[in-house]
């Protein structure tokens, strides 16, 4: 019995079935969670640090980071059932979108910085940091994650190439 499976039957049968129904999507979202804080941190240490006047190369360093872990565990574990593609033709189409992922991903944080200018000198370093952060982590994140689970289960690990289904 899977991980999944025994904590699957700790969980209410109502909520349980409601999981089972939707296990690709909730094992992406354990996947997201995983590299949000990869992403997070390596941002962060980026941003405090060496890369303080670019926090949009910080962004797009720490995704990239993140994307690649986020491949091996998407593929091993969150669609390890569809797919079919030889590995070098689905890792191109992963990383394809993904790279579309980044760019939506730091677009939120870029129009903060460069069109609100919600950065220093026109606003506080408080207010700074707040924005940075929503735009970066919260508002790029969901519209990053939402295309991105749109097109790996579109285009990168498709069921129907899946002979088994």
């Amino acid at each position: 019995m899977s991980v999944v499976d025994q904590v699957l039957m700790h969980v209410p049968r109502a909520y349980r079935n409601v999981a089972l129904r939707h296990r690709e999507l909730i094992k992406f979202g354990v996947v997201g969670a995983t590299t949000f804080f990869i992403d997070t941190a390596i941002f962060y240490v980026l941003k405090l640090t060496v890369l303080a006047p670019k926090p949009v190369t910080a962004k797009v360093i720490a995704v990239l980071v993140a994307t690649v872990v986020s491949y091996v565990l998407n593929r091993e574990w969150s669609f390890k059932e569809r797919g079919g593609r030889e590995r070098h033709h689905e890792a191109s189409l992963y990383f394809l979108f993904s790279g579309i992922g980044v760019g939506l991903y730091a677009a939120p944080l870029w129009i903060s910085r460069y069109v609100f200018d919600l950065q220093e000198p026109f606003t506080s370093r408080l207010v700074e940091e707040i924005a940075d952060f929503t735009a970066g982590q919260i508002i790029g994140l969901l519209v990053g994650m939402a295309f991105r689970w749109w097109a790996f289960r579109r285009w990168v690990f498709p069921d129907e190439l899946n002979p088994k289904h």
